[in-house]
């Protein structure tokens, strides 16, 4: 039976997105998105967590990510999880992402199109 690893996150951009490129000229941006969950305490009164997930696109749909996101936009994203293991003084650690496969803007700007959406098969990063 296969596996399934599939996200599905809507939030706040935490940040700007941030455009790179792989040493091979792959185009991948990068952002932050914040999830806020509200539950009921025991004794009934509200409380509320903020989860953050880092994201990263890949190709066009980098691209789209870059021009239309800012900072504050309310976001749907869909994608997988994906965990890089670097060492750092002599310690493995442990950084575990989004890999967009999807975006769709959930807020609306006067200026912009109300059908602006992008969903675009995932693209794998490089193994630079």
């Amino acid at each position: 039976m296969p596996g399934l690893n599939r996200v599905q996150l809507i939030g706040y951009l935490g940040r700007d997105p941030e455009t790179r490129f792989t040493p091979t000229g792959k185009q991948y941006t990068t952002f932050s998105v914040a999830v806020t969950r509200r539950w009921k305490g025991s004794n009934g009164e509200p409380k509320e967590a903020t989860d953050w997930f880092n994201i990263e696109a890949w190709g066009r749909l980098a691209e789209i990510c870059q021009n239309y996101l800012n900072k504050g936009r309310l976001v749907f994203v869909e994608g997988r999880l994906h965990t890089d293991r670097y060492e750092q003084d002599g310690q493995t650690r442990y950084f575990t992402k989004v890999i967009a496969s999807q975006m769709q803007i959930l807020d609306r700007r006067p200026e912009e199109d109300p059908a602006l959406e992008a969903s675009l098969p995932p693209e794998e990063p490089a193994e630079d």
